[in-house]
């Protein structure tokens, strides 16, 4: 996939992740698209380890949307956890 479409898939999984984790209003909509982009990244070097291909090679599809939600909320709850030690 191209990087806009990282972005709009990204931007779009951090905002369902961050609904699924009640995390909406803490980081505002810039953060949430931030981590939504990290978390698609994340879950893609996640899926290539695992499988041995990545979410470029699926294209724009249910699955690669599934997988950068995931790891968005992965994301979300690593920070939400740092964030509550502090």
């Amino acid at each position: 996939m191209g990087w806009i479409a990282w972005l709009i898939l990204g931007g779009v999984a951090g905002w369902i992740a961050s609904m699924i984790t009640r995390n909406n209003s803490s980081m505002g909509l810039f953060g949430n698209i931030l981590i939504g982009i990290l978390g698609a990244f994340a879950g893609n070097f996640l899926l290539n380890l695992i499988t041995g291909s990545s979410l470029t090679s699926f294209g724009f599809n249910i699955t690669t949307f599934i997988i950068a939600i995931g790891g968005a909320i992965v994301l979300l709850l690593i920070f939400n956890w740092i964030r509550r030690r502090r």
